[in-house]
Formats: C-alpha cells, sequence, structure tokens
C-alpha cells in the first residue's frame, strides 16, 4: 500500500515540476502614475493629480521592462474621442483612436526585453484634452526629453497636421480630428531632423486678426491661454520654456474667402500688420532672447502670395526697428503647393516636403 502511495506521489510531482517548467511565468507589474510623468509641450495636472494633454504633440515618455505596457487613457467627454501616436524604441508606429471611457486602456505589446516609449497627442488643443491617469508595466519609469534647443511652432491647421492623414478614415468620412497627425506635420519633422526639441501652439483656422470665415478669435486673443481657448481662466505659465527659435505661420486664414455664408470683408494689409507686429510684440515680451522666425503659406498662391510676402517684409521691419539690439528677424517664403491632404490641407507627404524646405532655414538659425 505504501509502495503505491510513494508511486503516485512521484508521478505527480514529475507532473507538476513538468507543467511548471512549461507555464508562462507571470511579469511583476509596477504603476507609474500620471504626477510622476514629465510631459513636454501644453498641459496641466489637475485636481485628480491626472495629466491633461492640451496641444498637439504634446508628448511624455517612459522606460519599462517586458512584453506589454498599459497607458490608461479617458476624455472629458465620455461619448468622445481623440487619437494617440506613439514611439517604441525610437521607431514611430501608429495613430490609435482613444475612446471616452477609461475602462480600456491603450496596450502596447513589444518583444521581450527593455524598452522606451514616447506618446504624442495626435490632436489638437481646441478639440480637448486627453487624460492620462497611470501606466502600467514591469519596471516602468518617466523619461524627459534631451537637453536640447527648443523651437516652438505657432500657426494654424496646417501646423497641427489637420486634415493630413486619411489612412484610418477617407477624407469626407468621420469627424474633422480623424484625419489629424501633429507627428508628421511639418514642425516636428523639422525638429527631429536637427535634434532639437519642440512645441506646436496651433489652432485650426486661425489669423492674426480674424479666423477663415469670421471676424472673431485670432491668435493674439488665445496665445496666453493654456487651451489656445478664448475667455479661459487657465494662463499658460510661459516661464516653464525658453525656446531658442519662435517660428510663427500665419495668414492663410486671414487672406481667406471666407465660407460664402458669413459676411466678409477684403483682406486689410494695414490691420494684418499692425496686428502681426503687436503679435510679435506679445511673444518677445514671453521669450524676448528668442529667434523670431515668419513663416509665409504654402497655400497661398499667385497676387496674394506676393502680398502675403510684402507683409511679412513689412512686418519684419517694424520690429527690427522696435527692437535694434535683439536678433533681427528671419523670414523664410514657401514655394507654392498643390495640397494632397483632405479640405485643401497638405498631406502627410507634403509635410515631408514643407519639412525638407525648412530644414536648411532652421538649421541656420540654431547655429546663431
Amino acid at each position: 500500500m505504501n509502495k503505491r502511495i510513494c508511486t503516485i506521489l512521484s508521478v505527480f510531482l514529475t507532473l507538476s515540476s513538468l507543467a511548471s517548467a512549461n507555464a508562462a511565468p507571470f511579469a511583476k507589474t509596477d504603476t507609474l502614475y500620471a504626477a510622476k510623468l514629465k510631459p513636454y509641450g501644453r498641459y496641466l495636472f489637475n485636481k485628480q493629480r491626472k495629466l491633461e494633454l492640451i496641444s498637439s504633440a504634446v508628448h511624455f515618455g517612459f522606460s519599462f521592462n517586458g512584453t506589454k505596457c498599459a497607458i490608461y487613457t479617458e476624455l472629458p467627454d465620455t461619448n468622445g474621442h481623440s487619437y494617440l501616436q506613439y514611439e517604441l524604441d525610437g521607431v514611430y508606429q501608429k495613430r490609435v483612436r482613444i475612446g471616452g471611457s477609461a475602462n480600456q486602456p491603450l496596450v502596447i505589446n513589444a518583444s521581450a526585453g527593455n524598452h522606451t516609449v514616447w506618446v504624442y497627442k495626435t490632436t489638437e488643443a481646441t478639440t480637448g484634452a486627453v487624460i492620462i491617469s497611470k501606466v502600467a508595466a514591469d519596471k516602468v519609469a518617466p523619461l524627459s526629453v534631451t537637453n536640447a534647443p527648443l523651437i516652438e511652432f505657432i500657426g494654424n491647421s496646417i501646423t497641427c497636421g489637420a486634415a493630413a492623414d486619411a489612412s484610418d478614415v477617407v477624407c469626407g468620412g468621420g469627424d474633422y480630428i480623424d484625419q489629424h497627425n501633429a507627428y508628421m506635420a511639418y514642425g516636428p519633422r523639422v525638429a527631429r531632423a536637427l535634434n532639437t526639441n519642440y512645441i506646436l501652439t496651433s489652432v485650426s483656422g486661425i489669423g492674426v486678426y480674424r479666423t477663415w470665415n469670421m471676424d472673431g478669435l485670432s491668435m493674439p486673443q488665445v496665445y496666453e491661454n493654456t487651451d489656445l481657448q478664448l475667455n479661459s481662466s487657465n494662463k499658460w505659465n510661459f516661464s516653464q520654456y525658453s525656446p531658442k527659435i519662435v517660428s510663427i505661420a500665419l495668414g492663410t486664414n486671414d487672406m481667406s474667402k471666407g465660407d460664402g455664408v458669413h459676411a466678409r470683408a477684403p483682406f486689410d494689409t494695414t490691420t494684418f500688420t499692425n496686428k502681426y507686429v503687436k503679435f510679435v510684440q506679445l511673444v518677445k515680451s514671453k521669450y524676448p532672447k528668442a529667434q523670431i522666425a515668419l513663416l509665409s503659406s504654402p497655400m497661398i498662391k499667385g497676387k496674394e502670395r506676393i502680398v502675403l510676402q510684402n507683409c511679412l517684409t513689412a512686418i519684419k521691419a517694424k520690429v527690427d526697428a522696435l527692437y535694434p539690439t535683439d536678433k533681427k528677424v528671419a523670414t523664410f517664403f514657401f514655394e507654392p503647393m498643390e495640397p494632397h491632404g483632405c479640405s485643401a490641407h497638405p498631406s502627410v507627404e507634403d509635410h515631408a516636403i514643407l519639412a525638407d524646405q525648412l530644414k536648411p532655414f532652421f538649421a541656420g538659425l540654431l547655429k546663431e
């Protein structure tokens, strides 16, 4: 009887040992709460100490060990949606649609080993924040951006990378945000190529003194607000960053013919020039040491292109005269482009062309 029991026990222990050897180990999971993340761009930590990603391409990074990590997200509107995009180990991966509910985290899969992840907000400030509560993974830890020069790119929908990417939702389908791709916009492309940091301060449809179809709302009115929206009580802390270059690309929407519904006065060169000079003065009050660069628009052609270039030249002259001891304002005039994105916007491929045009210009400014 004892011999039989010993035999059964021996077989049981052998089978248990084999099962344990073949079973996948349970990975240890650590939690990195949002308050310990180190975001870059326009953001805020709310009362719950969650991270609200606000501006286009605002980003944060972390490292982890293992085969997967989970990023817990939510939106102010539980019925809404937005997009994030990410790099894994320095390689861009894709855009990911984020739903309003906090129940389904964004899971990133990887091969076994140590990894780095950088997450970017795809959509713009005025479409609402994407909220991050935590990141779960083995040995997860926050990352900081490198200590490199900073370029701030101020602009409109082109600067946002709006309507550039129809790979998931075709042009004319879905919502306006469904074709946004801030990571692939010209500004981030230039910054990555020149090994600089960047922030995008951009709003679709906005101009220096009017929007694309109405007289109200302009960049000077919203620039100081964290969320780039009118009448916001949350003011941006400009002491947080010190850009070496501030690039301003406005004018496309001021020169727009409008929507055919709202009354639209002809483009006023005097108003545009004077408002633009005052806006540059506002920017210089925030960043007195920054190099100011004025960019034209690749979407404006013919006689209007010459009008815009003449305005920018006049603005440069006025600002240089007001600040004779500061760095001279730089100007860059794009070559005209036939856009291939949605609603007459540059596509992802068009942004690569714009970035190639801009690289030597910004490379030169960085050397000064």
